[in-house]
């Protein structure tokens, strides 16, 4: 049996032409049926059997078994959680519940670091269903979600067009749109978004992240590890031409899931808005992979702020805030991996919030005669661009092999 499998084609989401034309294929019916007001649930749920089999087969079969017993062990967490909370209300039973949910991404991510290599509980996609799953957990505890089954947590967790990579959705969120039938006049304006954010991705993910990706960044990789100087003119090519790979990659992936989410009818939420446009740090995580970094911000950071609040920790609000910001990047950095260059990366990016904030009331208060226009708001988006570049290369990688070499 095992042998049977591990022969299959493995397709990977998104990866081909051939993959978009079946997945296409597979899920007209869903359209038609959407057209004329009728969800068709269970063809819905075997298409995405078939196609997360898909992934998972092949070369991935023990990726494939670690999915499901993962999404059979967060089912019965999730549920034994809402049977639970339905008659109490315990602190100590909802940090139990969160940690055991969270746990397995903490060994996978661990692993490496402890033990020199892989899980075998490690699969593609595992921190984003542990977000939906932790987060159901959480709204579950907030008295928010009256109403869960088995059925519809995996159908939620499983949600095929962003198993792998997101963007990540709440559980009430998805429940209520996918619940909600659109009309005829919605579902054409669904498709018609779709399309575009589909072409839209073509150019993203194929065309321009294929150039920057498979010739400009490995052509400066390759140059600057044999440049003797530093800092080299090839170091700042291999910075920018990584940081438009990984955004134009991402996003165009992004694009995809959210356009064939449209497609099947649901409303899946965008997952970037013109990054590179940020005036300061803070705008650019309100535009830059927005489901992970309000994720943070409203289960990590509001979170802390208000524990904190609630325990007099801190009498300055000022460093409150600051505390936070740099609890919530930090580990933002740990999940992408226990190396030095994400935790780095994090702490980067938490420093930054706390500078800008800082910037912000000095602003304010001493300097309320500095001009508002388009030079300073040019000067403003070009420092953080930079800024973000320079954090880009840091979280590339590229630095361990440059500088270690």
């Amino acid at each position: 049996m095992i042998d049977w499998i591990s022969n299959l084609p493995n397709y990977s989401a998104y990866g081909t032409p051939v993959y978009f034309f079946y997945l296409l294929l597979a899920i007209l019916p869903l359209g038609i049926g959407l057209y004329f007001g009728k969800r068709f649930s269970w063809y819905e749920a075997l298409i995405s059997f078939i196609f997360i089999f898909l992934m998972f087969d092949g070369s991935s079969w023990q990726q494939g078994i670690s999915l499901i017993g993962y999404v059979i062990y967060q089912t019965i967490l999730v549920m034994a959680y809402h049977h639970y909370r339905q008659k109490k209300n315990s602190s100590g039973v909802f940090y139990l519940t969160a940690a055991l949910s969270i746990l397995p991404i903490v060994i996978v991510k661990l692993s490496p670091a402890m033990v020199g290599h892989n899980s075998l509980l490690g699969f593609l996609g595992i921190s984003y269903l542990t977000f939906r799953a932790v987060g159901t957990v959480i709204e579950t505890r907030d008295g928010m979600i009256k109403e869960i089954s088995p059925w519809k947590f995996i159908r939620f967790i499983l949600f095929m067009p962003t198993i792998t990579s997101g963007p990540i959705d709440r559980y009430r969120r998805f429940e209520k749109d996918y619940k909600k039938v659109p009309t005829r006049e919605e579902y054409l304006n669904l498709v018609n978004t779709g399309i575009f954010y589909l072409f839209l991705g073509f150019l993203y993910k194929f065309v321009i992240g294929y150039f920057f990706g498979q010739r400009f960044y490995p052509f400066f990789e390759r140059a600057a590890l044999t440049d003797p100087s530093f800092p080299s003119w090839n170091l700042i090519g291999v910075m920018y031409t990584y940081g438009f790979y990984l955004f134009f990659d991402f996003a165009g992936y992004s694009l995809f899931a959210v356009a064939i989410s449209y497609f099947m009818g649901v409303r899946t939420p965008m997952n970037f808005k013109q990054p590179f446009k940020s005036k300061n740090i803070k705008e650019f995580w309100n535009r830059w992979h927005i489901s992970l970094s309000f994720w943070f911000r409203d289960y990590i950071f509001m979170r802390f702020v208000f524990l904190a609040t609630k325990k007099r920790w801190f009498k300055n609000r000022n460093a409150l805030s600051s505390t936070a910001y740099m609890l919530n990047m930090l580990l933002m950095g740990f999940w992408h991996g226990i190396t030095w260059y994400y935790i780095l990366y994090g702490f980067l990016h938490g420093l930054a919030l706390v500078v800008n904030d800082w910037w912000l009331r000095f602003k304010r208060k001493k300097l309320k005669q500095l001009p508002h226009n388009k030079f300073t708001t040019g000067v403003a988006i070009f420092v953080t661009f930079n800024f973000v570049m320079f954090t880009f290369l840091i979280f590339s990688g590229f630095l361990d092999t440059y500088l270690f070499k």
